[in-house]
This record gives C-alpha cells, sequence and structure tokens, in this order.
C-alpha cells in the first residue's frame, strides 16, 4: 500500500463529494465537471487500491474506507482554509476585528468609537458583540477585550485596568442618600453580571467593607451590566456601577459616586491577541487609542478610594 499521500486536487475531490454525497454538486462547488471530479475520486481509489463509494442509481454512499476517511479530510480542508485567513489577515492593514462583551462595547468602547474613526479613517473596524470566548483564527478575530480571574497563557495579554464597583446614581438621588447608610432606604439595583466572581461582590460585600448594615437590594436584577446602568441613568434606583461601566457617564455628570469608596473586584479588562500580532499597524493603533482613553478618567479612578475585596473562601 503506497505510503504517500495522494494528489490535493484528488482529495479535495473526495471531502466535497464526501459532504454532499453527491458528484453532481460536488463538481457544482468545485466549479469542475461532474466527469472530471469522477476521475480524481477514481484516481484516489486506485491510489487507496479501495473503493471509496459505492455507486447506486442516482446516489452515493460512502464505504467503510470512505467512512474512515471523511471526518478527517474534512477537517484537515478546514484547517488549511483557517491557516489561509490567517496569513491573509497578516497583509491586511486596513481592517480590525475587535470582540468584546455587550455591556463594555455599549457602554465604554461604542460611545469613543468616534475618536478613534476620526483619528484612523483608513482602519475599518467590525465588532462582535458576544459573551462567549471566540477563537482568533477560527473566528477571524484580531483583538479580544475580556473581563475576569483568568490567565491567558499562549497570548499576548496586556491588563487595562483594575475594575471596581460603587455605588452610583443620577445627581437628583444623591441629595436623598447622603450617607451609605441612608441606601437601605433606597431602590437597589442588581447587576447580576459579575455574579460569577468568588467571593461574591455584591451589595451585601460593600455595605460590609463599608463597616454599616448588610444591604438587602429591593430593585430589579439584570443579567447585563449595561441594562443595570441604562435603569440607573433613568433615575430607577442606585447600583454598583462598575468602573468601565459608568466611568463616562461620571466624566460628564449623568451619574454620580457620592461616598467615594469603592469596592475591588479583583478582575481586570485585559487586551488579547495572538502573539506577535500586536505589533500590526491597525492592532497597535487600537491599543494605543485605548490607552489613551483609560488616561482621560484616570483622575476620576484615582480620586476614589477602592477597598480591597475580601478573601475567598
Amino acid at each position: 500500500m503506497p505510503s504517500t499521500l495522494p494528489p490535493l486536487t484528488a482529495l479535495r475531490a473526495f471531502d466535497a463529494a464526501a459532504r454532499h454525497m453527491s458528484f453532481a454538486k460536488a463538481a457544482d462547488e468545485l466549479n469542475v465537471t461532474p466527469a472530471a471530479l469522477s476521475f480524481q475520486i477514481k484516481s484516489l481509489e486506485e491510489h487507496l487500491g479501495a473503493a471509496l463509494f459505492k455507486r447506486l442509481n442516482r446516489a452515493v454512499e460512502l464505504t467503510d474506507a470512505g467512512r474512515a476517511m471523511a471526518p478527517d479530510a474534512k477537517a484537515a480542508f478546514e484547517t488549511l482554509a483557517q491557516g489561509w485567513r490567517a496569513a491573509q489577515r497578516t497583509q491586511d492593514h486596513q481592517t480590525l476585528t475587535v470582540t468584546a462583551g455587550p455591556a463594555f462595547t455599549a457602554k465604554w468602547l461604542a460611545p469613543r468609537l468616534y475618536e478613534f474613526a476620526q483619528e484612523h479613517p483608513e482602519i475599518e473596524l467590525r465588532f462582535s458583540a458576544a459573551l462567549r470566548l471566540m477563537d482568533f483564527v477560527r473566528d477571524d478575530i484580531d483583538v479580544a477585550i475580556r473581563f475576569g480571574l483568568d490567565s491567558d497563557p499562549g497570548l499576548y495579554s496586556l491588563s487595562l485596568a483594575d475594575e471596581w464597583v460603587t455605588p452610583v446614581m443620577v445627581p437628583e438621588l444623591a441629595q436623598k442618600y447622603p450617607t451609605p447608610a441612608d441606601l437601605a432606604k433606597a431602590v437597589l439595583i442588581v447587576d447580576d453580571s459579575v455574579s460569577f466572581l468568588d467571593p461574591p461582590i455584591d451589595w451585601a460585600a460593600w455595605s460590609t467593607a463599608m463597616g454599616i448594615a448588610p444591604l438587602v437590594p429591593t430593585g430589579p436584577r439584570f443579567s447585563q451590566g449595561d441594562h443595570a446602568m441604562d435603569a440607573t441613568l433613568a433615575g430607577l434606583g442606585v447600583a454598583l456601577g462598575r468602573r468601565a461601566l459608568v466611568i463616562k457617564d461620571l466624566a460628564e455628570g449623568r451619574l454620580v459616586a457620592p461616598y467615594g469608596t469603592a469596592l475591588n473586584t479583583g478582575a481586570r479588562f485585559r487586551f488579547l491577541c495572538q502573539k506577535g500580532a500586536e505589533t500590526r499597524p491597525q492592532i497597535d493603533a487600537f491599543k494605543r487609542w485605548i490607552l489613551r482613553e483609560i488616561d482621560k478618567t484616570a483622575h476620576i479612578a484615582d480620586a476614589m478610594h477602592v477597598l480591597e475585596r475580601p478573601a475567598a473562601k
């Protein structure tokens, strides 16, 4: 039995035919005639010394040999396609595809993107707001902005900022609740997007750190942080605002943090890309822009007294 691989064109013909279970559909996909595709598969069978398909009246079926080869052939061509797309991206200096969580995209990235577009009109930005972790190669992603406690082995990872939480509200409500203890009378909004943190960073944790009676939230709960902040901006109540999601509203006066004390979550936002890709012009430009934007509101973060979160149980 020959150990050398058969021609790639023959393998490609087999993969297409095995996926479609039709020589005609496979030929159409590859833009060849059915006769040419049949010839390629026949040459592959001769190379193997066994049939790969059973030719029926108006259909084909895989033989045992065909079934053994089909999954790996499909995976091999998918890997080749991913590799080719990855190589193409290294030559593309005008497109930048970024993935980030929906809340960070809505509250941090989107309101600031006009400035980046003005600075870099040559770069076409594409965004995928998703909580699921994406694969840089498979999903054609250049940059990921992720929040959490995770490490990032094998990737270029740049920590952007520590994330803390502090009570935030519209200015009108700040007059009703001049001290932290007064929040016992307030509608307390719950942001469940950080419920994965251990120990919990919630109203009970913040009030305990402040040395007041534990606060029991009576307001609505939101699974997305940006929704909780939208409700806060509407004057519905008081929320534990995450730094990244409230810093712009604090800077521009739409929200206030009257107590000046925050609780560190222990988690961070990280700027991620494949190792070596951080020097590509559009990725480097985006990274530098994000760091400059963080610096613009650093005075607000620096003025906050940040308490350390309690130790994990």
